[in-house]
C-alpha cells in the first residue's frame, strides 16, 4: 500500500513519467504504439505499488487531456491537406461511428448470453458506442518515426476521421446513458436525439467563434513575455470547452473546431506555440494513460466472463464491425481502391478515448457499468496490441507506403515573410556546373548547401556535386517551379 503524502505523490509521479518515457522509446524501436506501453506502466504500478480508484479524478484528468489532444490535432491539421478528403472523412467520423456502434452492439447483444450475461440491447449498444471512435495518436507516432508516408491521401483521411469522430462517440454515449437512466430522472430517447443535434450544432458554432476570438486576441495583445502566448492559448482551449458545455453544446467538438481555426490562420508566435503544445499533448497522453492504467482493477479484468466477452468484442471489432463501417461509408467515394479501404479498416484502432467514455456509465451508475468498463478496457488493449503493432507492416503489405524524405534544413520564419523556401537535391543534369551557371528566376537565392552532412554558404563558383542538397529562397514560386522542371528536378520539398 502506498502512502499518499504530498512528497510521495510527487516522487511516484516523477517515477511514472520517467518509466513511461523510457517505455515510449522502447515502443518506437519495436514498432509498438507508445500509448500501449504507457497504459502497461500504469497497470504495473497499480498492481504492486498504488491502490487507486478515484472515478471523479480519473474522469477529470481524462477530460482535460482529451481537450488538449483534440485541440492540438485540429491545430496540426491543414485545410489544404484535408480538402481533397473532407467528404469521406466527415462521413467516416459521423455515419461511420453510428454504423460501428450498431453492428458491434448487435453482436454484443447476441453473444453476451453465451457467457452468462443477459445484456439488454440498449446496454449492449452503450458498450459499442463507447468504442465507436478511433485513435490516431499511436498510429502516426509509428508512421512518422519510420518516415513512412501513405498513398491515396490516406494520412489526412485518417487524421481527419480520428480527430473529429470523438465528439460523435461522446454524444452517442451520453445519449444512451441518459436513455438508460430515464427511470431515475434521465431524459427520454426522443428528447435525447433532439439534444444530440443541438449539441453538435452549438458545439461547431461555438468552437468556430472562440477560435476566431483566440486568433484576434493573440494577434493584438502584444505581450512582452512571449512565453505567455502559449498560456493564453491554453486558456482559450479550456474556455471553449467549458463555455460550450455551459450553453449545452458539445465541448469536445468545439475544442477540435477551435484548433482547426487557430491552426489555419496567421498567428503571432505560432511556431513556439506549436512546439509547446506538441510536448504538452504528449504529457497529457502519458498522464491520461497512466491514470487509466492505475484505475483498472486487474482482478475484475481477469474474470472469465470479462475475458471471453472482451476478446470476442475486440476480435469482432477488428475483423467485422470496423470493415463493415468503412466499406459502407466509403462506397460512394470511388477514388479509393480496395486496398486503401482495407487499410483504413485495419487502422481503426482504439485508444484512451473508449476507456474514458466507459467511465460515464460508472458515473451514472447504470446497470452492468463495471462489466462494460472492463470489457472496453480489455478490447482496447487487444486493438492496440494487434492493430497498433502492424500499422506500418500492413501499409507495406498492401503497397500503400512510401519513404518520406526528411528535411535537411530547418527553417522557421514569421508568417509575415512571403518568400518561399524549398529544398532540392542536385540531379545528374546539373553535374559539371557551378552555381552561377544555373538559371534561376530573379529574387531567388541559394542560401546554403548540405554536402555529406556538412553545411556551408555557397559562392557563384561553387561546383555542384551529385547528392548535394540546396536550400533555395525565392519570391517567385511559380517561375522557380518551372526552372526546377527544366533542370530535371521532380522532387521539391517546400519548407514553409
Amino acid at each position: 500500500m502506498f502512502d499518499f503524502s504530498n512528497e510521495n505523490i510527487v516522487l511516484i509521479g516523477a517515477m511514472l513519467l520517467f518509466v513511461a518515457v523510457v517505455a515510449g522509446k522502447a515502443a518506437y524501436r519495436f514498432g509498438a504504439p507508445a500509448l500501449l506501453l504507457f497504459l502497461g506502466v500504469g497497470m504495473l504500478f497499480g498492481l504492486d505499488f498504488i491502490t487507486y480508484r478515484s472515478l471523479e479524478v480519473t474522469q477529470f484528468v481524462g477530460m482535460t487531456a482529451l481537450c488538449i489532444i483534440l485541440f492540438t490535432g485540429g491545430m496540426d491539421t491543414k485545410f489544404s491537406q484535408i480538402r481533397p478528403v473532407i467528404g469521406p472523412g466527415v462521413v467516416l467520423a459521423t455515419a461511420g461511428v453510428i454504423v460501428t456502434a450498431f453492428v458491434l452492439g448487435g453482436f454484443v447483444w447476441l453473444v453476451a448470453p453465451a457467457v452468462g450475461v443477459e445484456l439488454p440491447f440498449m446496454t449492449a449498444l452503450l458498450l459499442a458506442a463507447t468504442m465507436a471512435s478511433t485513435d490516431s495518436a499511436s498510429v502516426f507516432s509509428i508512421l512518422r518515426s519510420k518516415n513512412q508516408g501513405l498513398r491515396q491521401n490516406l494520412r489526412p483521411l485518417l487524421e481527419l476521421e480520428s480527430g473529429s469522430n470523438d465528439p460523435m462517440a461522446y454524444m452517442l454515449t451520453i445519449l444512451l446513458v441518459g436513455a438508460l437512466s430515464h427511470s431515475s430522472g434521465g431524459v427520454g430517447w426522443g428528447l435525447s436525439v433532439v439534444l444530440f443535434v443541438v449539441q453538435m450544432v452549438v458545439g461547431a458554432l461555438s468552437g468556430y467563434f472562440v477560435g476566431r476570438l483566440a486568433v484576434w486576441t493573440i494577434n493584438r495583445i502584444n505581450l512582452a513575455n512571449r512565453s505567455l502566448y502559449s498560456v493564453l492559448l491554453l486558456a482559450f482551449i479550456f474556455f471553449a470547452f467549458a463555455f460550450t458545455d455551459l450553453i449545452r453544446g458539445n465541448g469536445y467538438l468545439a475544442v477540435y473546431i477551435g484548433g482547426l481555426v487557430v491552426g489555419n490562420r496567421k498567428l503571432t508566435q505560432k511556431q513556439p506555440m506549436t512546439i509547446f503544445f506538441d510536448g504538452f499533448t504528449w504529457l497529457m497522453q502519458i498522464v491520461m494513460f497512466l491514470m487509466l492504467g492505475l484505475f483498472v482493477n486487474s482482478d475484475e479484468l481477469l474474470q472469465p466472463k470479462v475475458l471471453v466477452l472482451g476478446i470476442a468484442v475486440g476480435v469482432f471489432m477488428i475483423l467485422v464491425a470496423r470493415p463493415v463501417a468503412v466499406f459502407l461509408c466509403l462506397s460512394p467515394f470511388r477514388k479509393f481502391t480496395v486496398k486503401a479501404r482495407l487499410y483504413v479498416s485495419w487502422v481503426g484502432l482504439r485508444g484512451a478515448v473508449p476507456i474514458l467514455f466507459a467511465l460515464y456509465p460508472l458515473l451514472a451508475k447504470t446497470e452492468y457499468a463495471d462489466l462494460l468498463f472492463n470489457v472496453v478496457f480489455l478490447s482496447t488493449i487487444i486493438s492496440l496490441s494487434v492493430q497498433g503493432t502492424t500499422v506500418s507492416g500492413m501499409a507495406n503489405l498492401l503497397g500503400l507506403s512510401y519513404e518520406e524524405r526528411e528535411s535537411t534544413f530547418n527553417v522557421n520564419m514569421q508568417e509575415e515573410v512571403k518568400s518561399v523556401f524549398t529544398e532540392v537535391e542536385v540531379s545528374e543534369g546539373m553535374l559539371g556546373k557551378s552555381l552561377k551557371d544555373i538559371s534561376l528566376p530573379e529574387n531567388t537565392l541559394v542560401m546554403m548547401v548540405c554536402r555529406d552532412g556538412d553545411y556551408f554558404v555557397p559562392q557563384g563558383k561553387t561546383e555542384l556535386l551529385l547528392g548535394d542538397k540546396l536550400l533555395v529562397v525565392s519570391d517567385r514560386d511559380d517561375e522557380l517551379a518551372a526552372s526546377y522542371k527544366n533542370m530535371g528536378i521532380d522532387e521539391v520539398m517546400k519548407l514553409r
